[in-house]
């Protein structure tokens, strides 16, 4: 028996899954390792944590589950996006890497906006936010120079990870589309910004492709874990462009709702002249040649936890929906805005609050939980609308996280974006992407759409009620209408909120 090995590279553990020829996932290994906040706003971590990780889960994924390492064919990789790892010359790593959640760089953002202008959004297709990566250079460049002159490139989390285990220094283009360094439509490192901001020739490494084999495992790597150095090492992606493919969103017509503590909706797309005005994210698939567009709602499951923590604590999740589905779309002229923490798509605003609207002395806690949900799958629909509005087809949408456990989540969903949702009969994202990624670029399948149809099963699909479309219609609209009737209020209560 063959097997590839899914690396999930996420932002407090590393998840390997184990993955045979039919798509079954054999076993499943994680480790935890820490954050570093030295102050607030500060986001960092040690990348040799990743490395120590992932070591650890190979070993015990071979040994619980009885494999040799010469049965693995490939490994491959997802990474959280956006981190900066600086190396020097000799590739060695000159400071912890600061992540995609930090978020100290809001005035180097004012300057990429001030000296690039509209070339920005021409090139990277993205806005200029904190998460990026190029942002987080120019903070180094800035206030820790001599460091920074010891930089001879860049990595993100994933593809120093791939470095630890091949010794080739790589970028995979899914990742790469992220750091606001990366001309998107062309696939291409942009010289124009590098020079702009005068990083040194070679800063940034060559680029690889998600399903590209990128060599084999060094030998102490191979020992270390337990795997053969013949082992052949593939590109990887991003985390949203694996969880995308672990979806089965390769195809035109389908899109991802993914509602974790954020939530994300993510489209596939093969034309590289959309462009959304920065309003959404506009990066490069997995998928060879295709891209997708992705919104984010900042507190989507978030908001939910929050209102279970602070106004019914003493209920599972399970018991406090159960009387939701009870009531009607609407939950009887309440709506919530979920901007606790702020906005991301299509607002960018980090001052919004949210606000319930509507709230009468009729109302009852089913009625608030209803509301909130409603709340944050409207949030996501304003993403669908953009995707609409650029010409985007949404013929289906997949949707995963916990956004998909709930029935009436699913049938709601359904309902507010006027499309069948579907849900996955097995759900693992980002860590069966890679593995995806690993099983394509080892020859199983000719392309990701095929191993998508052989790996990837389906449960019940929810097909839009029309009454409940017509009047979902009509509340998004007063929906969209609260942003900017509560826009000046919220800066004005700014300063009374600890």
């Amino acid at each position: 028996m063959k097997y590839v090995i899914g690396i999930d590279l996420g932002t407090s553990s590393v998840k390997t899954v184990l993955v045979n020829k039919e798509g079954e996932i054999k076993g499943e290994a994680t480790a935890a390792y820490p954050l570093i906040q030295e102050r607030p706003g500060y986001s960092e971590q040690n990348p040799e944590e990743w490395v120590n990780g992932t070591v650890a889960c190979l070993k015990q994924l071979l040994q619980e589950n009885g494999v040799s390492g010469e049965d693995i064919e490939g490994v491959s990789f997802s990474g959280q996006m956006h981190g900066m790892v600086l190396l020097d010359e000799q590739n060695n790593v000159l400071r912890n890497a600061i992540l995609w959640n930090d978020t100290r760089t809001t005035k180097e953002c004012r300057e990429i906006e001030q000296k690039l202008g509209g070339k920005l959004l021409d090139i990277t297709r993205n806005a200029a936010l904190e998460g990026f990566t190029l942002p987080k250079i120019l903070w180094v460049q800035k206030h820790e120079p001599e460091l920074f002159a010891k930089a001879a490139r860049f990595v993100l989390p994933k593809d120093y990870l791939r470095y630890r285990m091949t010794g080739r220094v790589e970028m995979e283009i899914s990742d790469a589309a992220g750091t606001l360094l990366l001309n998107v439509p062309e696939g291409a490192w942009s010289e124009e910004i590098a020079q702009a901001f005068g990083l040194p020739e070679g800063f940034c490494p060559p680029l690889v492709g998600s399903t590209e084999q990128t060599g084999t495992l060094l030998p102490e790597f191979a020992q270390q874990s337990g795997l053969s150095p013949d082992t052949r090492v593939f590109g990887g992606g991003a985390d949203n462009a694996c969880g995308a493919v672990g979806a089965g969103i390769v195809r035109k017509g389908d899109a991802l709702c993914s509602i974790g503590t954020s939530g994300v909706v993510l489209t596939y797309e093969e034309d590289k002249n959309k462009d959304f005005a920065g309003k959404v994210h506009f990066f490069n698939h997995a998928h060879p040649g295709a891209f997708y567009a992705m919104g984010v709602t900042l507190a989507a499951g978030y908001s939910l936890s929050w209102f279970k923590d602070s106004l019914a604590p003493e209920l599972s999740f399970s018991e406090l929906l159960e009387p939701v589905g009870s009531l009607p779309p609407g939950a009887d002229g309440l709506l919530f805005t979920p901007y606790l923490v702020g906005e991301r798509t299509p607002h960018a605003d980090s001052v919004i609050r949210g606000s319930f609207i509507g709230l009468s002395g009729t109302h009852r806690r089913e009625h608030l939980a209803r509301a909130v949900m409603e709340g944050i799958t409207f949030s996501l629909a304003e993403s669908v609308a953009l995707f609409r509005e650029a010409g985007i087809t949404v013929e289906r949408v997949i949707s995963i996280g916990g956004g998909a456990k709930n029935p009436v989540w699913l049938q709601m969903q359904a309902d507010i974006f006027g499309t069948p949702v579907v849900s996955l009969k097995n759900e693992q994202g980002p860590a069966m992407g890679s593995a995806m990624m690993a099983a394509v670029g080892c020859g199983w399948f000719g392309s990701l759409k095929e191993c998508a149809d052989k790996f990837i099963g389906y449960g019940k699909t929810y097909e839009p009620i029309p009454a409940n479309v017509e009047t979902y219609g009509r509340l998004f609209k007063l929906y969209q209408q609260v942003y900017s009737a509560t826009r000046s209020l919220n800066e004005g209560l700014q300063e009374f909120r600890g």
